[in-house]
């Protein structure tokens, strides 16, 4: 059984379908094998399995190789942080001083204090 911290891919367990299809183009087919494994023991997510299982048959039939590059160069597929804050300007928000008409007898009109 493979630990997690012996996977070919950082961060292997938050990563998303598509980065995982994106990365293992980089792994060899015994890389490959360690990651199926560990998918198969914890997730066992079928999409995972079936994409890394058609990426091994490629890599064993001949059909295509490790690109070059590392897993743990790529940039994490998490969407960068907004810059500059919130679009809203403070000046120009509505100030509102009008108080809560919930609780107030007058809210309703048309009736008496008793509700008629």
């Amino acid at each position: 059984m493979i630990d997690r911290d012996q996977l070919p891919i950082p961060d292997y367990d938050h990563l998303p379908l598509e980065g995982l299809k994106h990365r293992i183009r980089m792994l060899t087919a015994d890389q490959l094998r360690a990651l199926l494994e560990y998918e198969r023991e914890h997730a066992h997510r079928l999409p995972v399995i079936q994409v890394f299982q058609e990426r091994l048959r490629a890599l064993e039939s001949g059909e295509a190789r490790p690109s070059d590059g590392s897993p743990w160069d790529v940039q994490a597929e998490h969407p960068p942080p907004p810059s500059g804050g919130s679009p809203a300007n403070p000046a120009q928000t509505q100030v509102n001083n009008q108080p809560l008409r919930h609780g107030v007898y007058t809210a309703t009109p048309n009736r008496d204090i008793r509700g008629r």
